[in-house]
Order: C-alpha cells, then structure tokens, then sequence
C-alpha cells in the first residue's frame, strides 16, 4: 500500500489509465498483472511481506516467476516518503524497476533516486495530449538488467521472384519469332507454287495453239496450189 492513501480524483484516474495502458504496451512480451487502485490481486514478495506494485510482469511459462515492476506516480506522489517506501523496496528486488513519472516530474525523480541511491532501471516521462498519452524514456541505469520477455515472431518476408536467365530469354524470343515469321512463310511459299504452276501452264497452251494452226496452214497451202 503506498504511503500515498487518497490521490486527488483527477490524479488517480489518470494514474489508472496509465496503469492499463502500459498493461497494453508490455503485454506483447510478458503476461502482465496491475494492481489498479485498491485492487490488490498480484503481489510480489519482499522478504516475508507481500507488496503491490502497479504492474507485474511474469514469465509466461508455470512459474510466472516476476521479471520486472513497474510504478506509475502521479505529482502528488513523487515525493521523498514514496521514493523510501516503494522504489526502494522494488529496487531490491532481482526483477528491474521501471518507474513513470508526468513530465513536470523528471527532475525531482531523478534527483530522488540520486540522493537515496535507489538503482531504478529506467525513468519514463508520460504526458497527455488530447486523447492520446505519450511515454518518453528519460533515464536508464547501464548496470540494471534489461528486460526480457517472449520474443514476438517476425513475418517472413515473402520470396522474390527470379529473373529469367538469359538463355531462357533468348529461346522464349526465339518462339514468340518463330511463331510470328510462321504465316508469313506459308504465304511465301503458295505464292511460289502459284507462280510455278502459271509457268508450267504457259507452254502447254503454246502448243496446244500451234497444234490446232498446223491443219490450217496445211490448208491454205493446197488451195494456192489448187489456183496454179
């Protein structure tokens, strides 16, 4: 229970949204527990006594062994009392602290931590603009372990298609040709054949005429003799 036992009514609707919202945001890599307002549902042992931390985040596997805790503050509760009473417990635990703070608030948090050496292993900054709240990372101690939860599986990305090869190029070119030269051929070679059977044809009637003015010739020829 913090220290902090009746927050304004504004403070503590936007405590709790921030709380459910970052329940959102860390969800993707752990299974997340809050304890919103007076709701104590998920505790986090220190020493024999069982503390409440805004968010839990627990391993997915049976265990759901904490990794981290996460604190939300409010103005009013960035203070000396809270930072001895809450940060420094959950700063002793093995999983890291992750604290957020409004955005006015930066500095005092910081030099809280600084001057009762409470090893926080991060400090965000949380500000609202119109519906939307927006989280900065302000701080974050090298020598706190990172977080690490499920990793999110990335999409394969999908196979590009192969170019054909220049050999496949050439033959398909040579078909589309082949294809379109083909009629033309066809054409080419009735056309010849027309023209060979019109010669072939030629002769044969020149004969033919010069059979049927023989018996002509030969008549004309007796009758001149026929005169003399």
């Amino acid at each position: 229970m913090s220290p902090i036992l009746v927050r304004p009514v504004r403070e503590q609707l936007e405590h709790d949204r921030v709380i459910r919202l970052l329940q959102a945001k860390y969800k993707k890599k752990f299974d997340v527990a809050i304890n919103p307002g007076t709701s104590l549902t998920t505790p986090v042992l220190i020493g024999n006594s069982p503390w409440y931390p805004d968010l839990v985040l627990l391993s997915a596997d049976r265990g759901r062994k904490p990794l981290g805790t996460v604190e939300v503050e409010t103005a009013e509760s960035v203070n000396h009392l809270e930072a001895m009473s809450q940060w420094a417990a959950f700063a002793r635990l093995r999983a890291p602290l992750h604290l957020y703070v409004p955005a006015a608030s930066i500095d005092t948090a910081k030099r809280l931590c600084t001057d009762l050496q409470i090893p926080v292993a991060e400090i965000w900054a949380f500000s609202s603009l119109g519906d939307q709240m927006r989280f900065a990372l302000v701080h974050r101690n090298a020598k706190s372990p990172e977080l690490k939860g499920r990793e999110t599986p990335e999409r394969a990305p999908k196979p590009a298609e192969r170019a054909p090869k220049p050999a496949q190029r050439a033959a398909s070119s040579a078909k589309a040709t082949n294809g379109r030269a083909a009629p033309k051929a066809k054409k080419a070679s009735a056309v010849a054949s027309a023209k060979s059977s019109a010669s072939k044809g030629k002769p044969a009637a020149k004969k033919s005429s010069a059979k049927a003015a023989a018996p002509r010739q030969k008549a004309t020829a007796a009758a001149k003799r026929k005169r003399k």
